[in-house]
């Protein structure tokens, strides 16, 4: 007897019909939702805490984004923010891709790390800002003493990251590109490099971090532009709105940085997003 029946699978797909769900958000759209908020509480805040203290060192966020906005019009915030990403921009080209490198050399070679490990032990914990004084004594007053002290920051910080980083890399993935015939700068381009990328991002977000806050104390001696001198200059004005501008401006620049930070690891590290 010839019985026609639908197959399993056909039964299965008409017992239970596909459900189309909505695709999740974007895990880059829940971080802009997320800072959006903070931002959010963070001006809420602000503003009841200047209406519980009522002093005039505390203005409203309000008057602080008015002066900011007027500081802006009449050209003195790009002033000093030029200055401040001028000095900001040198310091990582000089401080971080020399670190970079040196890491890299020293995370994979035994001998180079046993020589300079005992100098980054004994640099790495000191205070770099209080190298201030003596560095304005050798480089001067000017811009010079002021990136060398970000690029020496900078430097210390990275070199300790990567090193770190190229020596965790397993040498059983070295050892097995190498049987395939890859010469150094194979190894380096196609395992050390990419496994180190990621902690390479880290590293560079966590030194501009401390560098935008060696930056403002740089900027606080013998400058005449930056937004360290644009914040204490208001402060010796009291012109406490002025002086929340350029804390506002100082603020935006790091976010800014943070999230350009972000967007290059996407790029260079599709397969940790």
């Amino acid at each position: 007897m010839n019985v026609s029946t639908p197959p399993q699978q056909a039964r299965k797909k008409e017992r239970f019909p596909e459900i189309k769900t909505r695709p999740d958000r974007p895990l880059r759209f829940n971080k802009v939702i997320g800072i959006a908020i903070a931002l959010i509480a963070v001006g809420l805040l602000w503003a009841l805490a200047a209406r519980a203290v009522n002093k005039p060192f505390l203005p409203h966020p309000l008057a602080a984004f008015t002066s900011l906005i007027r500081l802006g019009k009449t050209g003195v915030l790009e002033k000093h923010l030029s200055a401040s990403l001028h000095r900001l921009c040198w310091a990582l080209i000089t401080g971080f891709f020399p670190a970079a490198l040196l890491g890299f050399a020293a995370g994979r070679s035994k001998r180079l790390n046993a020589v300079i490990s005992p100098f980054v032990y004994i640099m790495h914990p000191l205070p770099k800002v209080a190298f201030l004084p003596l560095i304005m004594l050798f480089l001067g007053l000017g811009n010079a003493s002021k990136i060398f002290l970000l690029a020496f920051t900078i430097f210390s910080q990275v070199l300790l990251a990567v090193r770190d980083a190229a020596g965790r890399v397993s040498e059983n993935c070295v050892t097995a590109v190498r049987s395939m015939g890859a010469h150094r700068a194979a190894i380096f381009i196609h395992v050390i490099l990419p496994a180190s990328l990621p902690d390479l991002c880290t590293a560079l977000r966590v030194c501009l971090g401390t560098a935008i806050a060696v930056l403002f104390l740089a900027e606080t001696f013998a400058a005449e532009t930056g937004l360290g001198y644009l914040i204490v200059d208001a402060w010796t004005r009291v012109a406490y709105a002025d002086m929340f501008a350029g804390i506002l401006a100082m603020s935006m620049l790091g976010l800014v940085l943070f999230a350009l930070v972000d967007l290059l690891e996407r790029l260079l590290c599709p397969w940790e997003t």
